[in-house]
């Protein structure tokens, strides 16, 4: 079914907007939260909290781009969940996922005045000037969470061409939000 065929069955409040939801897209959402936390009976949980969240927003909204909107509101409710089943621990996969991009991103602490959703503009910006397959990859690695591994799977690349993509785009990056004036 498509997208606006699906926002329509939440704006009329017809219960088959969830069952569509998820024949669309729940095997990519439960993918999504499962590698955020390593647990398919959590991922599970957080994909319907998420239809949950999705059929408490639409209305009001309408989001232009379905899997945008739903993929966002996974993430956030999984490292929610994350963050709850982890409160006194570190997990070692996220850990070193903030590694690869604190000398890229700004650190909230030094850069106070920066709004999030300014960087995220800039993020998105940022996305935009890059080549398909470094686009592809850096989104799979950093919003999608995929191994470096199954980024190489999926798009039939060795693993060392997607480490130096992510290489290389990090260190564009650096330089983009540098001559935004973003203090690294």
């Amino acid at each position: 079914m498509e997208d606006s065929a699906i926002i329509e069955l939440y704006w009329n409040r017809d219960e088959a907007a969830i069952r569509e939801t998820d024949a669309s897209y729940g095997k990519k959402l439960h993918s999504l939260s499962q590698h955020i936390l390593s647990s398919r009976e959590d991922a599970g949980e957080c994909v319907n909290d998420t239809y949950l969240e999705a059929w408490n927003t639409i209305p009001p909204q309408r989001p232009n781009f379905l899997y945008a909107f739903l993929s966002k509101i996974c993430r956030y409710i999984s490292f929610g969940r994350l963050d709850w089943n982890n409160a006194a621990k570190r997990r070692a996969e996220l850990i070193s996922l903030t590694e690869e991009l604190e000398q890229t991103i700004p650190d909230s602490r030094s850069q106070q005045e920066l709004d999030s959703r300014e960087l995220g503009r800039l993020l998105s910006r940022f996305v935009t000037t890059l080549p398909e397959d470094s686009r592809l990859i850096f989104l799979r690695r950093y919003w999608h969470l995929d191994t470096t591994e199954e980024i190489a799977r999926r798009y039939g690349f060795t693993q060392s061409k997607v480490k130096t993509q992510l290489h290389r785009t990090r260190a564009k990056l650096y330089t983009f939000l540098e001559k935004e004036g973003i203090a690294v």
